[in-house]
Order: C-alpha cells, then structure tokens, then sequence
C-alpha cells in the first residue's frame, strides 16, 4: 500500500514539473510574440539580471544600443541539431589521459599569432560561417606553424554553401561538410559585405575569380569532418589541434553579457529565448570556483570582454556542450 502511494504522489509531482515546463516554454515564447519591439536590453532589465546573477556581470553593450528583440534575433543564424543524426562521424580522441588535460588552456597564448582576431557579422545570421571559417583559419595557422596564415572567407559560406540560408540560418555540421567537400575562399578573395546587406551576394565559383581578378582564387578545404561529444573529447580537440565551432542556445540576458562566468536558470521565464548561435571555443579555465568555457563571438570588441566570453563548463550550459564540431586543416 505505501509502494502505491509513494507512486502516485511521484507521479503527480512528475505530471506538475512538465506542465510547470510547458507552462514556462510558452510563457517565454509569448513573451517573445507579444514583444518583438520591445528593445533588446535597457536599464530596468540588466539592473534585474545583476541582482540575480552570482557569477557574472550584465551591462548594455555598444552592440545592441537601440535594437528591438526582433532586430537582435537576427544574429542568432544557427539552427540546432542532434549531431548524432547530422551523419557526421563522432571522433573519441584517444592517446591523452584525461587526467593530462591542464585546468587552464588558451588557444591565443598557447599559439601566439596564430589565432586570429575577433571579427563582426553585422546584422546577418551568418554566425554559423563566421565560427567555422574562422576556426578552420586558425587550425589552418597552427597545423603549417604558421605557414598557411589565411584569414578564410565566412562571405563565400553564406553566399555559396547551398545547404544554409545565407543570413537566415546554417546548421554547423552542414557547413563543415560543405568545407570538407568544396572548401572555402579566402578573405581577401570574397570580403564581408552581408553585414550591411543582410543578404547573401553572388557565389564567386560561377566564375572562378575573385572580386579583385588579380587575387589567387583558391579553396582551402577541411580533411575530415567529426563531432564531439564529451566535455574531455572538446577539451582535447582544442589542445591538439586548435578552436572548435560550437552552438548553444541565446537568452535575452546574453546579449547584455559583459563580464565573468555566464549562466542560467531553467526556470528564468522573463529571459526568453533568442535562437541558436554559433561562436568558436578556444579555451577553458576556472573563475572564483566556476569552470567556464572561453569563446570568442563574432558579435566585434565592443561587446563582452574585447569580444570573449567565459560560459559555465561542465554542465551542458544553454546546450553548448552537445554541439561541437571541428575538422582538421588539409595541407
């Protein structure tokens, strides 16, 4: 008899967290409908996330002065996906013990001048290119001791990777492939131009020139394509080989990151999500007693620390360690 009651009343306390859940999604989605003008970030609202937050510091950002809701959802262009059903292959990095990982890693300074500063995607969802061309560039750096310093073309994905929408949207295994297979201009050769646009140009592979025709036209491809999945796999990835793309889910409050450890709670309905978004892990450390990732955004240096931040590591924090992906530079 006290099995059966014990049951029901898991039962009910099962049955009122997921209506609590579904109740808190739609809330945070009406929110979001009902809302659209509302600005981005003000006052009132980062005052609110400062009382709150333990770990890190909200401030208004340079980056989103004066935008609407709706005008700061365009910068968030990845969609999410399962990587276990993306078809890209899952690599276990063997040979290092996970008790070798150091607690503190920076791709910058473990490789100075290799790894490449932080860009600014205007207003484009075309984060997705941004992080892969810009980790692919620097993997390129590292593996050629500097040889092969390129700064690689995130216009030429938006403009020709046929498996995204341009501003609209990418899927980070997707592009992967697509270097892998096709691969991708250089900077120079197809500049950035979509952030003033907001719309993709002209694939420059119906012509095989470049927008200068004196500059080399020339594809640097990934040799592999992988996903990884465990916190460790990630963490050795960056250490071997270099940055790694990575996709998580954008709050509200993110947008008014400025400094420290990022986090947040489920339950956080007033802070409505934004939609994916896709940056580049180069590192990871400890802050205060809280494991954080390191990333660097494709949001310019005005907004967050000189363009970085730090995210809770450990956690799957706004599901940034379930989307990770990275290949290796073909020589």
């Amino acid at each position: 008899m006290a099995v059966t009651t014990m049951t029901k009343a898991t039962f009910a306390a099962a049955a009122c967290f997921a209506l609590l859940a579904v109740c808190s999604a739609a809330r945070r989605e009406s929110i979001l409908t009902r809302h659209q003008d509302m600005p981005v970030q003000d006052a009132a609202f980062v005052d609110a996330v400062n009382a709150k937050a333990s770990t890190w510091k909200a401030a208004k950002n340079d980056k989103f002065d004066g935008m609407s809701i709706a005008d700061a959802k365009r910068y968030c262009g990845t969609i999410l996906e399962d990587p276990a059903k993306s078809g890209v292959p899952k690599r276990t990095i063997g040979g290092i013990a996970d008790a070798a990982i150091p607690d503190t890693f920076n791709a910058v300074t473990q490789w100075p001048g290799k790894i490449h500063p932080i860009r600014n995607q205007g207003q484009c969802g075309s984060c997705w290119a941004f992080a892969a061309s810009e980790s692919l560039s620097d993997r390129f750096a590292i593996a050629s001791n500097g040889s092969v310093d390129v700064v690689l073309s995130p216009q030429d994905l938006v403009n020709c990777d046929d498996g995204a929408m341009g501003c609209h949207g990418g899927m980070i295994s997707q592009v992967w492939q697509y270097m892998a297979e096709t691969g991708v201009l250089s900077d120079k050769c197809d500049p950035y131009t979509s952030g003033q646009t907001q719309d993709a140009g002209t694939c420059l592979a119906s012509t095989n020139q470049c927008v200068k025709p004196s500059d080399k036209f020339q594809h640097y491809k990934a040799k592999d394509v992988h996903y990884l999945s465990t916190v460790e796999d990630m963490q050795k990835a960056i250490m071997t080989e270099g940055p790694i793309e990575v996709g998580f889910l954008v709050y509200k409050s993110f947008m008014s990151y400025k400094s420290g450890v990022y986090q947040r709670e489920w339950y956080d309905f007033w802070d409505p999500p934004m939609g994916g978004h896709a940056v580049k892990a180069v590192g990871w450390g400890t802050e205060d007693g809280t494991d954080y990732w390191l990333i660097a955004n494709s949001w310019g240096t005005s907004w967050g620390e000189d363009g970085f931040f730090k995210i809770k590591r450990g956690v799957d924090e706004c599901g940034i360690e379930k989307q990770a992906y990275a290949g290796s530079a073909l020589l």
